[in-house]
């Protein structure tokens, strides 16, 4: 039976080992797009990241009234578990101007006023001719919830530690790009899978304090390289073959706000 890392508490020897600390922060304004590079973010308790996943592109046979948004599980949306070609899309999201660009290979394509039904529509136009091809009806796009599109269903930060990225990687023999893994916050300073076992515990991220509430189980979005959009290697079956489950990083409930930054000490 393989080892589970994580179902039990791994404790650091201070002396030689540093403290965990923020390596880098994401956040992925439409769903199953790149990520954005943070500096610095402003948590408030019961929110996630401001933005992340605000939008999704919806299948043309999603039912999503934009007047009342609300959450639907993934399979409603494109998503890269089954629609890799949306890796090719390079999304930035202003949030003050709440201007949307796609770009592909550096080069803008669309862009338009997320939060309004014309600036939609505009980016639904170029959606519709780029999946071209891939079923499912006409996409568009839409705006989320205040709670946003994640897949948990609820406003959360996801968590990895890049010690536990490096075990995986050991274990596959070839680089993993840490995006494959779409995570909020990408830490330094852990042991492999310590994070796995704060589920229950209470952590703070520079000023805020985040409960940690559960494994991320991880699916075949993973599979998908973000430079390439193809399928090179099923992540998933590697975890559960290496080490007896398919989790990846921990998902974080904010109970106490703050502007955390890259470099900020976390504190399990």
């Amino acid at each position: 039976m393989p080892n589970r890392p994580g179902t039990r508490m791994l404790h650091r020897n201070m002396d030689d080992a540093p403290s965990p600390r923020v390596a880098a922060l994401h956040r992925y304004p439409v769903k199953g797009l790149s990520a954005e590079a943070l500096d610095a973010v402003d948590l408030t308790p019961g929110h996630g990241f401001p933005d992340d996943r605000r939008f999704a592109v919806a299948l043309g046979t999603t039912a999503y009234d934009q007047t009342e948004p609300a959450w639907l599980p993934k399979a409603a949306f494109y998503q890269l578990a089954r629609n890799e070609r949306l890796t090719l899309l390079e999304s930035r999201y202003d949030s003050s101007s709440e201007m949307l660009t796609l770009s592909r290979s550096g080069k803008p394509v669309v862009h338009g006023r997320a939060t309004d039904p014309q600036g939609r529509a505009v980016i639904g136009e170029f959606l519709a001719a780029f999946l071209a091809g891939e079923g499912q009806g006409r996409p568009r796009l839409v705006e989320g919830p205040e709670i946003g599109l994640a897949d948990c269903g609820e406003s959360l930060v996801s968590i990895i530690g890049e010690a536990s990225l490096g075990d995986l990687v050991r274990i596959v023999g070839r680089p993993v790009e840490r995006l494959r893994f779409r995570a909020n916050v990408y830490l330094a300073g852990t042991k492999p899978w310590e994070e796995l076992g704060w589920v229950g515990r209470r952590i703070s991220i520079g000023p805020a304090a985040l409960e940690v509430t559960a494994r991320i189980g991880r699916c075949a979005a993973t599979n998908v390289d973000p430079a390439t959009a193809e399928r090179d290697i099923n992540l998933p079956r590697a975890l559960q073959q290496a080490f007896g489950h398919a989790d990846m990083g921990v998902y974080a409930r904010v109970v106490a706000g703050g502007r955390i930054a890259t470099g900020d000490a976390v504190t399990p």
